[in-house]
């Protein structure tokens, strides 16, 4: 048995539609949410190649948007973790599990690091926050165990044009988690949903598959975080 875990970075308006996806084909996912990025009415601060702005999702609706999924910090405001004091990335990662606490009541053990920077200074502050888990943007097939979970790849993103030979590589390797994640405001095209859709189905017909949280893959501690 494989265990299929994916995580979705930022909170932004596809995620509606994404969730609702999920829902439909009774899959997990975690989202990982930056707290100061959503306002009390929905912003668009940027635009993705150029083509279509990346809206995100006013505060007061995050609970009702993600109800029944996992969340994980990523955050406060998104920095370069490298570009800034430790005492400052302590704040963001900190204030970050804290406010997501506030906002879902429920507990927050995993952590995306913005843009995938991290070092080992970085990792311990996410570490000692109380979080279970660091995931970068580095790939590694099959990913799990990583010599540290506060450095965790992943097998890939959603888009990777090899995806599926990625996972024949973790399945093949006796892998026990197969872990991806993406961004939803990348699907551009009916195309694109259609793809990751065809994803779901496609691993809800493997026998073998399983979906699961990462809180599943990566546990507290007894005592709790």
């Amino acid at each position: 048995m494989i265990q299929i875990v994916q995580c979705w970075d930022d909170g932004v308006l596809d995620g509606i539609r994404l969730c609702e996806i999920l829902r439909a084909h009774v899959a997990k996912a975690s989202f990982n949410l930056n707290t100061g990025s959503h306002g009390v009415t929905r912003s668009a601060p940027w635009k993705y190649q150029d083509c279509k702005d990346v809206i995100r999702l006013a505060r007061g609706e995050l609970t009702s948007v993600y109800e029944g999924f996992t969340i994980a910090n990523h955050t406060v405001s998104h920095p370069w973790a490298l570009k800034i004091p430790i005492s400052q990335w302590r704040a963001e990662v900190v204030d970050g599990r804290k406010q997501l606490q506030d906002i879902f009541q429920q507990p927050i053990h995993g952590f995306a690091y913005p843009f995938g920077q991290h070092d080992a200074a970085t990792a311990a502050v996410v570490a000692e926050a109380g979080h279970t888990y660091g995931r970068t943007c580095e790939n590694a097939t099959p990913c799990h165990p990583a010599p540290d979970r506060f450095c965790q790849p992943t097998d890939g993103h959603h888009s990777e044009p090899d995806f599926w030979d990625r996972y024949a590589l973790a399945k093949a390797a006796g892998a026990t988690v197969f872990y991806f994640w993406g961004h939803s405001y990348k699907f551009l095209t009916e195309a694109d949903w259609q793809a990751y859709t065809e994803k779901l189905i496609r691993f809800n017909a493997d026998p073998d598959a399983v979906w699961a949280d990462l809180p599943e893959v990566f546990p507290p501690s007894p005592a709790g975080a």
